[in-house]
């Protein structure tokens, strides 16, 4: 079986080196240096035209993942913007402050999504137990979760991810994200079982100008999308799941 391949981008050269490496789908956001913000109109038109399958995250700001009522509203109208767009599927996330999961806006972003995919986004590794998590996901409705298995790095996570792929079977999707190279996409996914994966494929920029970083526009390089690092994650996956074919 063929392991699909998410890459995260944040601006118009970033999809575009994505869809020239090899993608299989875009996760568009802003501000990746933030973890993934809501991106622009515009920048998800310039997604859509290249016919490459997007997601969408919807997250309206920095910071943790409690939502107060006016952020899950605009998030429940963003996501019905995405889906009036064209997007294939939406990224969401939302934890209660006394912990866990907050059933209740998750399930208002699944009506939301319609019949859009939706994928429980890296808020879950901030739990004590995502792999309890999983199951409530399952519940609400949800068609993908992307963990890190509640590690700084997916192959850190492994244990955790391969447990959660185990608990959802096939009512969901698992998909292993943060760290993720090609160095170690082929043993990841051997060692889990997952089906997607999800990496950024970047380099470091350049670094900013003097006055920039003083004046606080920027906090160091911005990263970069590499076509290259691209095709040698389609390439290492295609080199696992050939001998499967």
């Amino acid at each position: 079986m063929n392991t699909l391949l998410e890459i995260c981008v944040d601006d118009p050269m970033g999809i575009e080196a994505a869809v020239a490496g090899g993608a299989d789908r875009i996760e568009l956001c802003s501000a990746l240096e933030l973890g993934g913000l809501t991106p622009s109109p515009a920048l998800l038109e310039k997604a859509l035209r290249t016919g490459c399958p997007t997601h969408m995250m919807i997250r309206p700001r920095a910071g943790g993942f409690v939502l107060s009522e006016d952020e899950a509203a605009l998030m429940v109208e963003e996501i019905g913007l995405a889906v009036g767009r064209g997007v294939a599927g939406i990224v969401v996330g939302a934890l209660r402050a006394q912990g866990g999961l907050d059933g209740e806006a998750l399930a208002r972003f699944r009506d939301a999504a319609r019949n859009a995919t939706i994928i429980l986004h890296r808020a879950i590794d901030l739990l004590p137990d995502p792999v309890a998590a999983v199951r409530e996901a399952v519940a609400l409705g949800y068609d993908g979760i992307l963990s890190s298995g509640g590690a700084p790095s997916a192959i850190e996570g492994m244990a955790t991810l391969a447990a959660m792929v185990e608990t959802a079977g096939d009512r969901l999707s698992i998909i292993a994200g943060a760290g993720v190279t090609p160095d170690n996409v082929a043993r990841l996914v051997a060692t889990t079982g997952v089906r997607e994966v999800h990496a950024s494929a970047s380099r470091p920029g350049p670094e900013p100008d003097g006055a920039t970083l003083r004046l606080g526009f920027a906090k160091g390089p911005r990263r970069a999308t590499d076509e290259a690092i691209v095709a040698q994650l389609r390439a290492a996956l295609a080199g696992r799941t050939i001998g499967d074919e």
